[in-house]
């Protein structure tokens, strides 16, 4: 089987995020975090295996997870 990691961007909008850390608490790679400020942080895009658990639960669709293109 494939692995899937590092085949995908994280891409966050701070304008809608309200900080509230529940793409963080979803993220069962530990990918994203906050920092001291409450901001928005991508640890590791590499670790990222696609779950999108991080967009599907964020109130405010503030992330996206995107499939990166392969060159074949």
């Amino acid at each position: 089987m494939e692995s899937r990691k590092g085949k995908f961007s994280i891409v966050h909008d701070d304008r809608l995020c309200k900080r509230c850390g529940i793409c963080v608490a979803f993220c069962p790679r530990e990918c994203l975090s906050l920092d001291e400020m409450g901001r928005f942080v991508i640890i590791n895009d590499k670790r990222c295996t696609g779950c999108r658990l991080c967009e599907i639960r964020c109130p405010e669709m503030a992330i996206e997870v995107i499939e990166k293109a392969t060159a074949k």
